[in-house]
C-alpha cells in the first residue's frame, strides 16, 4: 500500500454569537482599525466561514501555529482576546543617558590602566554594565576600539602645489598625453612553506603553516595606465637609478611616440639623481611630477599593487625567484587582458581640508 503522508482534519468552523460576529465585521470594516488588530479579527471571521487554517494562514500571510493561536483565544477570551495583548515580560530598562556618554568618552579618549585599548570585559567591568550593553553602545556610536590604522600627515612645504598637479593630472588629463602612476614594490620574497597546505572544507577554511623558507627576492617596477588601467611591469634585482631607467626606456618602447607622459611617482633618491635627469632632458616627452613626502596614497599604482598582493603575493607557493617572476608575469598578462580602471574621484580641495583637520587635531594633541 502506498503511503500518502499524514492528513489533518479540517478545524471545524468556529461558532459566533450574532453579537460577536457583527463586531468582528465592525473591526475588519473600520479603516481606523489597527493593523494588527484588523488581522486578528480577519483571521476569527474567516474561521467562522468554516475555512481552513491552512488556507487562513497563506491569504493572511501569517503561519498556521498562529492562526491555531488565535482561534483558541478567542474560544477562551472571546472578543477581549481580540483588542487585548498576551502579557509580556517586561524589557530591561535602558542605560542611563550619562552612563552611555561615560562609556562613549572613555573608549574615545581614556585608555585602561593595565592595557593599550579597552574590550568588551574590561569597559564592562570598568563601567559597571554588561558585556552586552558595552557591544550595543560601541556598535550605536561606531567604535571599534581593536582596530588601529595607520596614517602620516605630511609635513612637505609644496603640499598644496603637489596635491593640486596631481590630482588634476588624475581629474583632467591633458590632451595629447598618457598619464601613468609609476612606483616600485621592494624585497618581493619568494617564499616555500615549510609543508604543504591543507585545502578548504566545510567548517575549515585552508590552513597553510606559519613558517617558510626564503629564496631570494625581486623588485617590481610597475607603470598604471589611467586612461585604460592596464600596466607595464618589469622585475628586476635592484632598484637604483640604473633600473628606474631601464624601467623608463620600456615605458618608451610600449607607449605610442606621438604622445606626451606624464609620471607620477614618489621622492625615492633613486628618481632623481643626475643620470635621471640627464636621460629625461633626452626624452623630452616624459615629465615626471612628485608626490608629497609622506603621501604614496596620493600614487594610485599603490591601489594595484594591493590587488596584486592580495590575488597572487599572499597565499602563494615560489620555491624559487624563477618561480615567482614567472607568477608576476602571468599575472601582468591576465590582468592586462581584462584591465580594471582605477579612477580617481576626490578633488584636491577635499583632500587638503581633510589633511587641515587632521594638522588640526594634531596640534591639539601635542598642546595637551
Amino acid at each position: 500500500m502506498a503511503y500518502h503522508g499524514r492528513m489533518f482534519a479540517p478545524a471545524a468552523a468556529l461558532q459566533l454569537t450574532r453579537e460577536e460576529r457583527a463586531e468582528i465585521d465592525r473591526i475588519v470594516a473600520d479603516r481606523r482599525t489597527p493593523q494588527k488588530l484588523a488581522r486578528r479579527a480577519r483571521i476569527i471571521a474567516l474561521a467562522a466561514d468554516g475555512t481552513p487554517n491552512r488556507q487562513i494562514a497563506a491569504l493572511l500571510s501569517v503561519s498556521r501555529p498562529t492562526v491555531i493561536a488565535q482561534r483558541r483565544r478567542f474560544e477562551e477570551m472571546g472578543l477581549r482576546g481580540l483588542v487585548k495583548d498576551r502579557t509580556r515580560r517586561p524589557g530591561r530598562r535602558p542605560l542611563a543617558a550619562a552612563t552611555v556618554k561615560k562609556i562613549v568618552d572613555a573608549t574615545r579618549g581614556v585608555a585602561p590602566a593595565n592595557a593599550t585599548q579597552w574590550t568588551t570585559r574590561s569597559m564592562a567591568a570598568w563601567a559597571g554594565v554588561s558585556r552586552a550593553a558595552v557591544h550595543r553602545i560601541w556598535v550605536q556610536h561606531g567604535l571599534q576600539p581593536h582596530r588601529v590604522e595607520t596614517f602620516k600627515v605630511s609635513n612637505d612645504p609644496q603640499l598644496a602645489e603637489k596635491v593640486r598637479d596631481i590630482v588634476g593630472l588624475y581629474l583632467d588629463p591633458p590632451d595629447k598625453a598618457l598619464v601613468l602612476s609609476v612606483d616600485e614594490k621592494t624585497s618581493i620574497q619568494a617564499l616555500d612553506r615549510t609543508q604543504p597546505g591543507l585545502p578548504m572544507k566545510k567548517g575549515r577554511c585552508q590552513t597553510m603553516t606559519h613558517d617558510y623558507k626564503r629564496h631570494g627576492t625581486t623588485t617590481l617596477f610597475a607603470a598604471l595606465n589611467l586612461l585604460d588601467g592596464k600596466v607595464i611591469g618589469q622585475c628586476t634585482p635592484r632598484h637604483r637609478a640604473k633600473e628606474f631607467i631601464a624601467f623608463l626606456r620600456k615605458i618608451d618602447r610600449e607607449t605610442p611616440a606621438e604622445l606626451d607622459l606624464h609620471i607620477v611617482v614618489d621622492n625615492y633618491s633613486a628618481h632623481k639623481t643626475e643620470a635621471v635627469n640627464r636621460w629625461l632632458k633626452r626624452h623630452r616627452r616624459f615629465h615626471l611630477h612628485f608626490t608629497p613626502t609622506s603621501a604614496s596614497w596620493l600614487n594610485l599604482v599603490e591601489s594595484w599593487f594591493a590587488t596584486l598582493t592580495k590575488q597572487q603575493l599572499r597565499r602563494g607557493v615560489f620555491r624559487s625567484v624563477d618561480e615567482l617572476l614567472q607568477a608576476i608575469d602571468n599575472y601582468l598578462v591576465r590582468y592586462n587582458a581584462t584591465p580594471t580602471r582605477f579612477v580617481w574621484t576626490k578633488d584636491a580641495d577635499a583632500i587638503l581640508e581633510k589633511i587641515d583637520r587632521a594638522r588640526a587635531t594634531l596640534a591639539r594633541k601635542i598642546g595637551k
